[in-house]
């Protein structure tokens, strides 16, 4: 089965102009629940007040068996996973599970983190233990993955299996820059899936206006879930 995931409340309110109040967030994840979605991600807990607000309300809304999920990303460079406030936001807003986002491009781990490879593995390989021990389902975004499959296929592929060897529950393949085509995305889907037993999910942008197709690219790949969002939003 393939599973879809809406992250119009998350990636989709990043979108320039638009500023979603708490109400909306709340009607919002109550129609997208309607549709039989599987996953709803809220919001960013550790980024404002609002996503922490949202979080608190929605237990009180009826949505099925949709499963609401928070957003964060890996513990700071240097820092350990008990002390990061980032992390521990993840896990007091109490949610079915959560997505953490990490880097898997070989050029962001040396020109935005600023770290050895080594660090980086073990900022995702930390962050998705200690979640995995305090909540339900935990999802790996490796951010960038297909421009760092091209650059450093080794590295790439380091990075999902570092989140698989934690205890991730699916390993997401984000085309961050949207500039991958449906061949690269189904022959890079199939070797990432032979390599690695963890099930693989998708996240495509769609600068290039192909994230449908990529998204069905790696479905036929064996790609196990869909990550979108409403309206193309995001």
């Amino acid at each position: 089965m393939v599973t879809l995931y809406d992250t119009t409340l998350r990636d989709g309110a990043q979108t320039e102009g638009i500023s979603f109040s708490l109400e909306d967030k709340l009607r919002i994840a109550e129609k997208i629940a309607e549709l039989g979605v599987h996953y709803i991600e809220g919001g960013y807990p550790g980024s404002n007040p609002k996503d922490i607000e949202f979080f608190r309300h929605i237990r009180e809304r009826e949505l099925g068996a949709s499963k609401i999920i928070a957003f964060g990303s890996t513990r700071r460079a240097g820092a350990k996973a008990d002390r990061d406030e980032g992390l521990k936001a993840l896990i007091d807003v109490a949610t079915d599970g959560v997505c953490i986002v990490g880097k898997a491009s070989i050029l962001h781990v040396t020109e935005s983190l600023r770290v050895s490879n080594e660090e980086a593995l073990d900022m995702i390989r930390e962050s998705v233990a200690w979640l995995k021990a305090r909540t339900g389902e935990v999802l790996f975004d490796a951010e960038h993955f297909f421009d760092g499959y091209k650059t450093d296929p080794a590295f790439a592929l380091e990075a999902l299996r570092a989140a698989a060897e934690a205890g991730a529950d699916l390993l997401v393949l984000c085309d961050t820059n949207g500039g991958s085509l449906p061949f690269e995305v189904e022959t890079i889907v199939r070797d990432a899936r032979a390599r690695i037993a963890t099930p693989l999910g998708i996240h495509c942008h769609n600068d290039t206006e192909n994230a449908v197709a990529n998204s069905l690219a790696a479905i036929h790949a064996g790609a196990v879930q869909v990550q979108g969002t409403i309206n193309g939003y995001g």
